[in-house]
């Protein structure tokens, strides 16, 4: 597991009264555990895991298909912010949503571990049902769509391109990409359909700029 995907804590608004803002929402306790934990020890930690584990782990399970599952994104969710605490700042945003937002990204993680291993398996019995020519001839029309595609995607606005990227490159389902970002399940279908239009639409152009 990497912590290159970690984000950083919320960015800092302009207005000063954002940060009182939202610290007047979470209890004092919680204000002093925030505060605690970039420096903090052991004790710390624990104190951490035994107040937010149950929300990253109700994070992490609307995204993954079992509970086991989300128990793992949630220990790598703990492991990640333990490493990375010295990066977040208090008075930025709640430890709540710093680690709320670790918890997608190791959910995604996981996401991706699992569609890896079940393309192997599916992969594995493919091969052994195909030539060794065959077999290669898919392999380089495969990496010629990816390219392609992902060149295409490169074009697109951000929100439609992230769930565009979810959607092929790692397999996932509408409700899992909603579970990951934190989009309403309508807005992630939009955003598929509007960038599957405007895909089509440039492939369009592009073939018939090649006549």
């Amino acid at each position: 597991m990497s912590d290159s995907a970690l984000p950083p804590a919320t960015p800092e608004s302009s207005d000063s009264s954002a940060s009182s803002a939202w610290s007047s929402s979470v209890s004092e306790d919680d204000a002093k555990l925030a505060a605690a934990f970039p420096t903090g020890d052991a004790d710390t930690l624990r104190e951490v895991y035994d107040r937010y584990a149950g929300l990253v782990f109700r994070i992490a399970l609307r995204a993954l298909p079992t509970p086991g599952d989300a128990e793992e994104a949630t220990q790598a969710t703990f492991v990640s912010a333990w490493h990375a605490r010295s990066t977040y700042r208090p008075e930025r945003g709640p430890l709540s949503a710093w680690l709320g937002s670790i918890a997608r990204r190791r959910a995604i993680d996981r996401l991706r571990v699992l569609n890896r291993e079940r393309l192997a398996s599916e992969a594995a019995a493919m091969d052994a049902l195909r030539e060794q020519s065959t077999a290669s001839g898919d392999v380089s029309e495969r990496v010629i769509d990816r390219i392609v595609v992902a060149d295409e995607l490169a074009q697109l606005p951000e929100p439609q391109r992230r769930v565009l990227q979810l959607a092929f490159f790692d397999d996932l389902t509408h409700t899992q990409i909603a579970g990951v970002t934190g989009l309403p399940l309508g807005t992630v279908k939009s955003h598929l359909r509007r960038g599957l239009l405007q895909l089509r639409h440039r492939w369009e152009v592009d073939g018939a700029s090649a006549l």
